[in-house]
């Protein structure tokens, strides 16, 4: 079938939940996909921000190939092997002490809000229950993590949203700290504002929300979930910030594309959750846990998230200089391979115009440009990037 076939059938049957491209993928290697036409794209998305080992990995997908021979699933009501192996592995990684899996960002934003909750409820005799987050940030698609979310846009037409949550801006310590009352068990905030902008905080800013937070009894969760696993240069990014949050979640990279979520946190906050609090019926299977297991000895034995570092100050140099000749470049921002671009107009047409040309670039709302390839993305990538965007926006934005 061409693709046009294939398109039609997608909207007989699949809800039309989103506004797709007129391409359909039938495979991928490292930074390129190949559509049903066969043409070749260099993928600046990588699923947004979740094949950061490229497409098809050897490492991973062999991994996933001899799990699945051996065993696909089974209950968590039993120990699991591959999951014991993983979650060792991730935690002497991290600075948090237990792990909770699951299956996706939004499900380790709403496993993060329950242990918040339960946690600040069972200190408080029920007063401890609210949740600040920012104005801007994006927490997930269910029922708490929209009401969660600061942007009015994915409220529409959910109402009621739920209770037990209120917004304050994003980088501002003054109004966060004017937010915290009696009844806030917690501060849930991305390291960077992923889908709000790519909005980069002061550089002391969490240190003084961690200290902000100690003082006041509440609990610091960070949304890792687009930020993690290498993404902006370290393994987690609050890394760099120098703290120690209290709550962690995570998933799109944590499996190279294998569904996966997770939700790090210290021991004393992790003893809330007792048997019947909380549960994930394919969480950590087996499966996932060769996925991840594998996504993160890769990025641990080798220079992938260094060399993270290194390409995304190389891309944000080259994304500067190209600001310096085009006038409809704002601003140019992000950290590690997290990178997002201001325009003084909308980014779709640019978008389009870029994947007529074989390069797939996403959005981070309607005027920014947002660069997430994977992590093994070269200088020589990164240049053809930029002069296909150069030539499109000397062609007129």
């Amino acid at each position: 079938m061409n693709k046009e076939e294939w398109m039609s059938i997608s909207d007989r049957y699949i809800m039309g939940t989103y506004k797709r491209f007129p391409v359909v993928f039938t495979r991928g290697r490292g930074m390129k996909l190949w559509d049903t036409e066969g043409r070749e794209y260099l993928d600046f998305v990588a699923g947004i921000a979740v094949c950061s080992l490229g497409h098809a990995h050897p490492r991973v997908s062999d991994a996933i190939k001899n799990q699945a021979d051996k065993l696909v699933h089974v209950s968590n009501l039993y120990h699991i092997e591959a999951q014991i192996e993983y979650a060792k592995l991730l935690i002497q990684n991290s600075a948090l002490d237990k792990v909770f899996f699951c299956n996706s960002g939004a499900e380790a934003n709403e496993g993060a809000i329950k242990l918040a909750r339960k946690y600040g409820n069972d200190r408080s005799n029920g007063i401890k229950n609210e949740i600040i987050t920012m104005y801007g940030s994006f927490h997930g698609r269910t029922m708490a993590t929209i009401t969660a979310t600061g942007q009015d846009k994915f409220h529409k037409g959910f109402n009621p949203l739920l209770t037990g949550f209120q917004y304050v801006p994003f980088n501002d310590l003054g109004m966060l700290g004017k937010g915290i009352s009696e009844k806030t068990c917690a501060v849930m905030i991305e390291p960077l504002q992923a889908e709000g902008g790519i909005r980069v905080p002061d550089p002391d800013y969490f240190q003084r929300v961690r200290r902000l937070c100690d003082e006041k009894d509440v609990l610091l969760i960070l949304d890792e979930v687009q930020v993690g696993m290498g993404r902006t240069g370290t393994l987690f990014a609050y890394e760099q910030d120098g703290i120690i949050p209290d709550i962690v979640t995570m998933a799109k990279a944590m499996g190279n594309g294998f569904p996966l979520g997770a939700v790090l946190a210290k021991d004393s906050i992790a003893a809330a959750f007792e048997p019947g609090s909380h549960a994930s019926t394919f969480g950590g299977n087996p499966l996932a846990m060769a996925a991840a297991k594998a996504t993160l000895e890769t990025l641990l034995d080798g220079n992938i998230i260094s060399d993270c570092r290194l390409r995304g100050g190389y891309f944000m140099n080259k994304l500067d200089a190209l600001r310096k000749k085009h006038p409809v470049i704002k601003d140019v921002r992000g950290r590690g391979l997290l990178i997002g671009v201001e325009l003084d107009c909308e980014a779709a047409g640019i978008i389009k115009r870029c994947m007529d040309r074989g390069i797939l670039v996403a959005s981070a709302g309607a005027q920014v440009l947002r660069f997430v390839p994977p992590l093994i993305v070269t200088e020589q990538d990164i240049d053809r990037l930029v002069e296909i965007l150069d030539e499109i926006l000397r062609e007129g934005a």
